[in-house]
């Protein structure tokens, strides 16, 4: 049997394709963040993390610039050896200091983040707990651990107890998505840190969609005000940090085992100075301008309340992370599709992102978006919902 066998009977991008309904891989020839250009058509870009719209900010952008004419495009090294600039470690200090955390340690991604982190605690012996809804960074993380994985339903703090209390002896690492990147809900972190206390678990929570959302951008834990009480911080800079790479933050000692064991940060080279630079210029816009934060938080409520009383269904959304269920596969590729053709550009998740019969467009929102843009959003989404008999 020739390994490659699978690759030719894969069809189902080609059949998508054939029908005009493949949403993937679509080439960008120009975006300003709210905006984006296709095939010469101006389309408006409901689909991006760019939160606080920092992509195309001056300072944001001469950071880039001038660290790239001091430093050149790349480090050309690891962390570990020759690619630890000083501007890595003022990155670190700097952000574990907003979120008020001992220490950090920055990544090249955000996925390395947690591969790495994850896979260099659980051992042998050990467990980690995730809910059924974390991304897949953390599923690939607790493949890479040597430890034992157990997941829970989402946010069921009921079966999260049970989980808990069938490996009661045994070292536990549990991990949540702080803001779920599919649905836009928030973890219930008093529940969670309460069971883990009670049984003796350590707790990490990813705020890729947190950091420079919630609580005026520190994320999940002072969102609910148990910033001590959670142990690690993951984030990611390809959100609202406007750049690429990730970050753990946590107590000091923890960092430094991290920091001398995770293979995915000894083995990659190190973030390049330009994406260093951009994120240290966009946490100090962050600070400078925290009403950038408040008008995020604005439009998310008014699209929330727009989409609903449209008739749409937008699950437990509390954040940017607006999702449109569908539930049919085709029905929500049609709708992708008209919305395109219509100029709004989005996303269509389907199983395996999503649980089987809960297909749904995401759409996620930015501070610099106008009224008028999201007005227009509304008015087609309306429009085309009803042509499609989804509402």
């Amino acid at each position: 049997m020739d390994l490659f066998a699978k690759c030719g009977s894969f069809s189902r991008a080609e059949d998508m394709r054939a029908l005009g309904l493949y949403p993937y891989f679509i080439p960008l020839d120009d975006t300003e963040g709210t905006e984006v250009v296709i095939n010469g058509k101006r389309m408006i870009m409901i689909g991006s993390n760019n939160y606080l719209g920092l992509t195309t900010h001056p300072k944001v952008r001469e950071a880039a610039i001038d660290a790239t004419r001091r430093f050149g495009t790349s480090c050309t090294g690891s962390r570990f050896l020759n690619g630890n600039l000083a501007m890595h470690e003022q990155l670190e200090h700097e952000l574990a200091a907003f979120v008020g955390t001992e220490a950090g340690l920055v990544f090249s991604t955000g996925m390395q983040t947690n591969l790495g982190t994850i896979s260099a605690l659980v051992g042998r012996g050990d467990v980690v707990i995730t809910d059924r809804e974390d991304h897949a960074s953390i599923v690939d993380g607790c493949r890479l651990a040597f430890g034992e994985m157990k997941r829970f339903r989402h946010n069921d703090m009921g079966h999260l107890a049970f989980v808990l209390e069938s490996v009661a002896e045994m070292p536990k690492l549990v991990v949540v998505d702080g803001v779920f990147s599919m649905g836009g809900d928030i973890a219930p972190l008093p529940e969670i840190v309460a069971l883990c206390q009670e049984w003796g678990a350590r707790l990490m929570v990813d705020d890729a969609h947190s950091l420079g959302v919630l609580a005026h951008g520190r994320g999940t834990a002072a969102h609910h005000g148990l910033t001590d009480a959670v142990d690690l911080t993951m984030g990611t800079f390809s959100k609202s940090f406007a750049s690429l790479g990730g970050v753990i933050l946590g107590a000091a000692p923890v960092i430094d085992y991290i920091k001398h064991h995770a293979r995915s940060l000894i083995f990659s080279a190190s973030m390049p100075p330009a994406n260093t630079a951009a994120v240290l210029a966009a946490l100090h816009v962050l600070i400078e301008e925290p009403e950038r934060v408040d008008r995020l938080h604005a439009i998310a409520r008014k699209m929330r309340e727009g989409f609903r009383s449209l008739g749409f269904n937008v699950g437990a959304s509390e954040t940017p992370i607006i999702p449109i269920i569908i539930g049919d596969d085709q029905k929500t590729f049609a709708f992708w599709r008209s919305l395109f053709e219509a100029g709004i550009y989005v996303n269509p998740v389907v199983p395996p992102a999503v649980p089987p019969n809960l297909s749904l467009l995401r759409t996620s929102y930015m501070a610099t978006h106008t009224d008028e843009q999201m007005d227009r959003v509304l008015d087609i989404f309306g429009q085309v919902g009803k042509e499609l008999e989804i509402i």
